[in-house]
């Protein structure tokens, strides 16, 4: 009940560029078209103005003309999926009303048009129930050594499991199993470039009692070859004798993320 959840963050289309025929968008040489993208959100955190950058992609942008720019930005608040907007705020961004393919065409050509998206965005997991208890042998309230009732919100990176134990007397720890849900996509910390390597991703918790690392890093994680990664969370100093008692924390992944889209267009020599 906290979040509607769900494993996207963007979802994105290119609009129709013409007739289509046999699945395939087609025009005559002679006709000009549109290049138009529509994104919507599908999770849990609104994207700002600008958060999102999308560039075109494939065709020689000496073969066109009528695009005026090949990279855009969205221009307002793209508002997260809720209650009221099950299936969340979107936008369009027009690249051309009329772009036009200048080479002369014998019979027909194919264009594959790839737009490339870019986008910050934010995973949050609330853990509820955190049981901090000092005495392992004391039976009551709170059990540590467990897998914890966790929620989630919609994200192309989520949360599959979170587990509790311990990691010295009276030191609790808690660890997040992270995955990215796109095997296709790349990931980045927030103002850094892509990395061909490696996918990166930074996080923090709501309480400075406790400090999270993963591969040794505080505050920042990396995917592995399965697209997955865990976190390690520590309480900085032990309990105090006889402590017993519950807990709610929140752990923040921030990311910027990258994905990619394609459509075809057939352009067919008019008759003269």
């Amino acid at each position: 009940g906290v979040f509607l959840g769900g494993t996207q963050g963007l979802a994105a289309k290119f609009q129709p560029f013409g007739i289509e025929e046999n699945s395939v968008y087609s025009i005559f040489d002679t006709e000009t078209f549109p290049i138009e993208i529509t994104i919507v959100n599908k999770g849990e955190y609104d994207f700002k103005a600008g958060d999102i950058t999308v560039s075109l992609l494939g065709p020689s942008t000496s073969e066109f003309n009528g695009i005026a720019s090949w990279e855009l930005k969205n221009k307002g608040t793209i508002e997260k999926i809720n209650d009221l907007s099950p299936n969340g705020g979107e936008e369009s961004i027009s690249f051309a009303t009329d772009a036009k393919y200048l080479p002369p065409v014998t019979g027909a050509i194919e264009r594959n048009w790839f737009a490339n998206l870019d986008y910050n965005y934010q995973t949050y997991v609330i853990v509820p129930e955190v049981c901090l208890k000092e005495d392992l042998k004391d039976k009551r309230v709170c059990e540590v050594k467990s897998a914890k009732t966790f929620f989630v919100s919609g994200a192309p990176i989520t949360i599959t499991k979170v587990e509790e134990d311990t990691a010295g007397e009276g030191i609790m720890a808690l660890k997040f199993n992270v995955k990215n849900n796109n095997a296709n996509s790349r990931v980045s910390k927030p103002g850094e470039e892509f990395n061909i390597n490696t996918d990166r991703f930074s996080f923090s918790i709501d309480d400075n009692n406790w400090e999270c690392k993963s591969t040794g890093k505080v505050g920042e994680g990396r995917f592995d070859e399965k697209k997955e990664a865990d976190i390690l969370c520590k309480l900085k100093q032990p309990l105090a004798k006889s402590t017993i008692s519950t807990k709610q924390v929140k752990l923040t992944l921030n990311y910027k993320y990258r994905e990619i889209i394609q459509n075809k267009l057939l352009i067919k020599q008019s008759v003269k």
